[in-house]
């Protein structure tokens, strides 16, 4: 049952304006030619990636903190973040000169970690807890009912989400007109909500797609059960969007405006408030993209609302922005970008192969088995006690994603043993 909880309105989006100009960049809108050539429509992204904090979250933080009161900035401040949101919050700590302590999952990129610690100096106590978002948010809440100190929620305040949604505001500021598509990335749903209340008061025509990683459709879910619901597990990966349950207040806004789960791939209407989920694995490849033809770094959720937009049927010449949320990614991170963008393209394949234990096994693999333009990328063996045969973990790349059905061919007319790990499988699992 529908209960009243606290919404956006584009009269606070305005109010947040105001309060955090003197804080925020107003960020570039860019035309980008490669995706207008894709697609057939003028795609704009709108670079949030550029703020000093590297992501939309200093907006929403500042306008929370720049209204509290004395007595709330004397007890200090507590939040909890996959990352960006405490880079905001540190932001504000250390130029209001208020005492905080940032919890953050233990998952959390160390690059995140460096800039947290870098934005808030000696005001922020940076706290690593749990394997998620969720978690570190209850030890966040666990001490603020034990200090008293203030909560600075990453979403779930219309404070919070009108400070966001300034974003639109600029979008509108910057083209002369409201978008005919909006596409945001979607976690906690604050900033989709401030976006969407603002621009439902300027336009009844623009299309808004909130894009979620499929790994942690919290949106989606409560969406289908007519209000929040916990997940039972999300995939990390996405860390700026994976969180469990969505936020009451990005929920209520967004389903008063009446939105809905997409059906991909899907045409965009005007008025429509959609939700839509892209996979892991499409949006590395959109990051791997987006680096070598732009040079543009985007961290995983800063390139979901670019992966959504694959999976809708644009309408030519219509005028699309995609929110690039955030480029806090860690360098570090790029193989696994890489191998989840291999998979996820049909290039990349695991098989345990049971080889005999005789001369020339493995040269019958490659003759046999192997095409032309394939590469063995792992071998591992991972089980010799048998005198007969060896199992071997094999990694193979394929040249084209059409390669598997003639590799699969190769592999039932080879003598050999093999089983092909299907993704998602839970011996899968174990690679990723």
């Amino acid at each position: 049952m529908q209960t009243p909880e606290p919404v956006v309105t584009a009269a606070a989006v305005e109010g947040a304006a105001a309060r955090i100009a003197p804080v925020v960049s107003r960020t570039p809108l860019e035309l980008h030619p490669r995706l207008c050539e894709m697609t057939g429509a003028q795609v704009y992204l709108k670079r949030e990636d550029l703020q000093s904090v590297r992501s939309y979250k200093i907006r929403g933080a500042y306008n929370v903190m720049a209204q509290l009161s004395d007595a709330e900035k004397a007890a200090g401040v507590v939040a909890a973040s996959a990352g960006n949101h405490a880079q905001g919050v540190a932001y504000a700590c250390k130029r209001m000169q208020v005492q905080g302590r940032i919890y953050v999952p233990t998952t959390t990129p160390a690059q995140k970690r460096d800039r947290i610690r870098w934005h808030g100096g000696a005001w922020v106590e940076l706290i690593a807890a749990g394997d998620t978002y969720d978690a570190a948010a209850a030890a966040a809440q666990a001490d603020v009912a034990r200090t008293s100190a203030t909560w600075i929620h990453a979403f779930n305040d219309p404070r919070t989400a009108a400070g966001q949604g300034t974003i639109a505001r600029e979008i509108v500021e910057q083209l002369g007109r409201a978008p005919d598509v909006l596409i945001a990335p979607v976690g906690g749903a604050g900033c989709v909500a401030g976006m969407a209340a603002y621009l439902r008061a300027a336009s009844d025509e623009t299309c808004i797609v909130g894009v979620e990683p499929a790994g942690a459709a919290s949106l989606a879910a409560a969406l289908r059960a007519g209000g929040p619901v916990t997940l039972d597990t999300i995939d990390p990966f996405v860390d700026g969007a994976a969180v469990k349950r969505i936020g009451d207040v990005g929920y209520w806004t967004l389903a008063g405006f009446g939105a809905r789960v997409a059906t991909t791939p899907t045409s965009p209407e005007p008025g429509q408030l959609l939700v839509t989920d892209v996979d892991e694995g499409a949006i590395c490849s959109v990051m791997l993209e987006l680096y070598q033809n732009e040079g543009v770094i985007a961290e995983p959720a800063g390139a979901l609302s670019v992966a959504g937009m694959h999976e809708l049927r644009l309408q030519p010449g219509s005028t699309v922005v995609c929110l690039l949320s955030g480029g806090n990614n860690d360098v570090s991170r790029y193989g696994e970008i890489i191998e989840r963008s291999l998979v996820h393209r049909g290039l990349k394949h695991y098989f345990l192969v049971a080889f005999p234990q005789e001369p020339g096994a493995l040269r019958r693999f490659l003759d046999e088995v192997l095409g032309p333009g394939d590469d063995i990328t792992l071998f591992e063996y991972v089980k010799r006690n048998n005198r007969e045969t060896g199992q071997a973990l094999v990694g193979i790349q394929l040249s084209e994603s059409d390669g598997l059905g003639p590799l699969m061919d190769r592999i039932r007319t080879s003598r050999l043993q093999c089983e092909r790990l299907e993704p998602g499988s839970p011996a899968y699992r174990y690679l990723t």
